[in-house]
Parts: structure tokens; C-alpha cells; sequence
């Protein structure tokens, strides 16, 4: 182990590698990054605009996503701001109370859209699977303990490993080559000892990605069984359409998360990692509007409508 000794963590300044190593590259993403963060912003702030402008997606369904759609915006935006700056100057550094700080909320949130996943799974099971019980399972104040408990769990899980890296000691000046503070990537930046930290990393992901998993499969194994016990082709249709969205979420967000951390962490795998990296911190955002959007019948019509008043308008 190295020893610490006259360095202090307080005045520890990072430097975000980010994509330095294509500087013929920096624009060309500035731009591309520009407009996926860009359609990020409009699609999930119209999406809960939408939500919130039409009773008839004022459902326990639609609650769950307006707030999938609130957590995609603010994960991205605590990533993209920060990583589009960086691809237009030389100055990436962030100090250490800003990557920590960077680190919680990002963290917060994507622990959090893990467990709402799951919820609105469990949502689609009472909705399919005991549909007379769906208005008193689900009620109002049901749904909201139940978002207020993926919040706050989130918040916990941050917030353990947060204060864990606090108590590590870093050099005055450390290097990062990744585009955020990622917490693995900052672990190996530390002269103290840090094994606690990676323990406290590994319980804490696993545990976030078996349980909530398994909830998902559990939900679906129900639903499927209930959905070819139907005896309507229409009505199976109209169950599995009902599912598809959001079984399309599920798998691109734990999908990539899946793939990222069963990459080797070798120097031969960094670029691997950054690219999965950028696809479920930059693009999965923009992905989950687009897909609710597109598949559901409801919000076109809500979208359509205003385009409407809007044009009547001019």
C-alpha cells in the first residue's frame, strides 16, 4: 500500500480524461453528445408535461413513468453538462468535494430508475394478474410510498458510499480516465487502503441488481402465465402491447449495465467501458421517452392534440 502521508484529500484536484485521446474527435462528439442531451431535456420534460396534461394518463402506470421520466432527466444532465464542456476545453479538472458530490446524485438516481423498473413490473403483475384488486393495490397512496421508497433507497445506497470514499485519502493531483466521477475508477486513484470501498460497491450493486431483477422475472413469469391462460386473442394482444414498452426499457437499462460490469477491468477494456459507459449515462435517457412514446396510443394522441392547438394557434 502507498503511504498517504502529506497528502490531504480536501485540496485533491481530478482530471477527467474523458475522450482526450481522440482530438480530432472533440467536435464531432461535442455535436452528437449536443443533441442526444438536447432530446433528452424535451423528451422526458414533455413526457411529464404530457403526463400531467391529460386525466386520462392520471393512472398508476403513468405516475410510475412521469417519475422514470423525472430521474432519466436528472442523471443525464448531472452527467452530459460537465462531459460536453470537457470535449471543448483543456481544463477538465473537478475538484474532490465536485466528484463526490457529482457521484451521489448520480448514483442516487440510477439506484432509484433501477427500483422504479421493478415497481412498474409490479405494477403490470396486479394490473394483468388480479385486475378487480388493481384500483385498492394500487391506490394513491401505494403508488407513493412506493416511488418515495426507490428515492430514498437510492439515496441511502449513495449516500453509504459516498461517506465510505470520504474517508480515503487521494494525491494532490489524480488522474480519472473516464468522463465522470465513476466510484471504481476513483478507488484506483487511492493511496489509502480501499478494499472496504470495493466490498461496500459490490454488496451494494449486487444486491440492487439481483433484487430488482428478480422482482422484474417474477412479475412476468405471472404475467405470462395469466396472459396465455387468456382465451381473447385481442385480449392477449392487448396485455402483451401493454408490456412491451416497458420490457424494452428494462432490458436496454440492465442490459448495459450487465455488459459493463462483466467487462474484464483491463487497459485493453477501457474504451469498452466508456462507450457502454456513454450509452446508459447519455443515450439510455433519451431511449426510455422515445420508447414509451412511440408504442403508447395515449401519449401519441395527448402529442398530436397539441400539435393541433398549437398550429390553430399561429
Amino acid at each position: 500500500m502507498v503511504t498517504c502521508e502529506g497528502n490531504w484529500s480536501s485540496l485533491a484536484t481530478f482530471a477527467l480524461l474523458g475522450f482526450s485521446d481522440y482530438p480530432d474527435l472533440q467536435v464531432p462528439l461535442f455535436l452528437v453528445f449536443l443533441i442526444i442531451y438536447s432530446i433528452t431535456a424535451l423528451g422526458n420534460v414533455g413526457m411529464i408535461g404530457i403526463i400531467r396534461i391529460n386525466p386520462k394518463l392520471h393512472t398508476p402506470m403513468y405516475f410510475f413513468l412521469s417519475h422514470l421520466s423525472f430521474v432519466d432527466f436528472c442523471y443525464s444532465s448531472i452527467i452530459a453538462p460537465k462531459m460536453l464542456v470537457d470535449l471543448l476545453i483543456e481544463d477538465r479538472s473537478i475538484s474532490f468535494s465536485g466528484c463526490l458530490v457529482q457521484f451521489f446524485l448520480f448514483c442516487t438516481f440510477v439506484v432509484t430508475e433501477s427500483f422504479l423498473l421493478a415497481v412498474m413490473a409490479y405494477d403490470r403483475f396486479v394490473a394483468i394478474c388480479n385486475p378487480l384488486l388493481y384500483t385498492v393495490a394500487m391506490s394513491q397512496k401505494v403508488c407513493a410510498l412506493l416511488v418515495a421508497g426507490s428515492y430514498a433507497w437510492g439515496t441511502v445506497c449513495s449516500l453509504v458510499l459516498t461517506l465510505s470514499a470520504i474517508q480515503l485519502t487521494f494525491y494532490a493531483s489524480n488522474t480519472i480516465n473516464h468522463f465522470f466521477c465513476e466510484f471504481s475508477s476513483l478507488l484506483t486513484l487511492s493511496c489509502s487502503d480501499s478494499l472496504l470501498n470495493q466490498m461496500l460497491l459490490l454488496i451494494s450493486a449486487t444486491f440492487n441488481e439481483v433484487s430488482t431483477l428478480l422482482i422484474i422475472l417474477a412479475s412476468y413469469v405471472f404475467i405470462f402465465v395469466t396472459v396465455l391462460k387468456m382465451n381473447s386473442s385481442s385480449g392477449r394482444h392487448k396485455a402483451f402491447s401493454t408490456c412491451a414498452s416497458h420490457l424494452m426499457a428494462i432490458t436496454v437499462f440492465h442490459g448495459t449495465i450487465l455488459f459493463l460490469y462483466c467487462v474484464p477491468n483491463s487497459k485493453n477494456s477501457r474504451h469498452t467501458v466508456k462507450v457502454a459507459s456513454v450509452f446508459y449515462t447519455v443515450v439510455i435517457p433519451m431511449l426510455n421517452p422515445l420508447i414509451y412514446s412511440l408504442r403508447n396510443k395515449d401519449v401519441k394522441e395527448t402529442v398530436m392534440k397539441l400539435m393541433e392547438i398549437k398550429i390553430s394557434s399561429l
